[in-house]
């Protein structure tokens, strides 16, 4: 490895370290901006479900920690990661990143004026991080019972947001396009409390309640409201967790309409839905 990158990674490592000691959990990442080290579970012939239960590292986010020791025990796991990533929605900040990119003609930062003049809210002085393809991160935190999602242009065209299962690229990280790096006056701020009336834009409505056959019973109801609770990036696996249980509890048949109508509503396609509720099925030993 070159020394700039070796004083790169060190570099990394000391702003992931600053970042802890504030309360910020943390992941080593690599020049491209993903997680630094590689899934314990890539070989594994069946999708893996583990969050780090197994003790290894490798999990991404779920990797996330604010213990110094456990930042430096993970970043001599990825030797070559320049750069670092802050979890959102982790106590005690719970993390809110209000991602502005500047792709194509959007005006993203115009779209969230908008917004702001609409719903009547404004941004409170915070963090802000400056990105090298000119765009910015605003830190806002949430309260704890509130669950925020990540999301890609929902809110507005070129807003993303980062909540719960999502992490910001820290100031100071390096990617293959540049240096990350917060905006002058704003490195010594706490990050703000989520204007209400932009946490309620950010958090989506109640899901109604869906009919479940009674013969189901109330595990059956509640795998069906475990799909219902899914996030974006947590869709298919949820469903097909859900479904094996199912298939598993002799429910599978009886369940397959209730389970491929919750998956609809998180966001994925009937043809989607019924695919992986198929392949829960063959993994079972079912007949779909």
């Amino acid at each position: 490895m070159a020394t700039t990158d070796r004083q790169a990674t060190t570099l990394a490592l000391a702003h992931a370290l600053s970042a802890a000691e504030r309360g910020l959990a943390v992941i080593p990442l690599s020049r491209t901006k993903l997680p630094a080290l590689r899934s314990p579970h890539r070989d594994d012939p069946a999708p893996s479900r583990c969050h780090g239960e197994c003790g290894r590292f490798g999990h991404g986010v779920h990797d996330a920690t604010t213990d110094p020791a456990r930042v430096r025990a993970l970043f001599a796991a990825a030797p070559r990661a320049i750069g670092y990533g802050i979890a959102c929605g982790l106590p005690p900040h719970h993390l809110i990143g209000v991602d502005l990119d500047t792709k194509g003609d959007t005006d993203s930062t115009a779209a969230l004026r908008e917004l702001a003049l609409r719903h009547l809210f404004t941004i409170p002085p915070t963090v802000v991080v400056l990105t090298p393809s000119g765009g910015r991160h605003l830190w806002l935190t949430g309260p704890p019972d509130v669950v925020v999602p990540n999301s890609a242009g929902r809110l507005a065209p070129g807003i993303d947001i980062r909540g719960a299962g999502g992490y910001l690229v820290g100031p100071g990280s390096r990617t293959r396009h540049g240096v990350y790096a917060a905006a002058p006056g704003t490195a010594h701020l706490v990050p703000a409390a989520c204007p209400p009336a932009l946490l309620r834009l950010l958090v989506p409505p109640p899901r109604a309640h869906r009919h479940v056959p009674a013969t189901t019973g109330a595990h059956g109801r509640g795998l069906v409201q475990f799909v219902l609770a899914a996030h974006e990036g947590q869709r298919n696996t949820r469903l097909f967790w859900a479904a094996c249980r199912a298939y598993e509890d002799g429910i599978g048949a009886a369940l397959v309409d209730s389970l491929a109508a919750a998956a609809r509503e998180t966001g994925l396609t009937e043809r989607e839905a019924r695919a992986t509720i198929a392949s829960a099925a063959r993994m079972t030993g079912h007949h779909p």
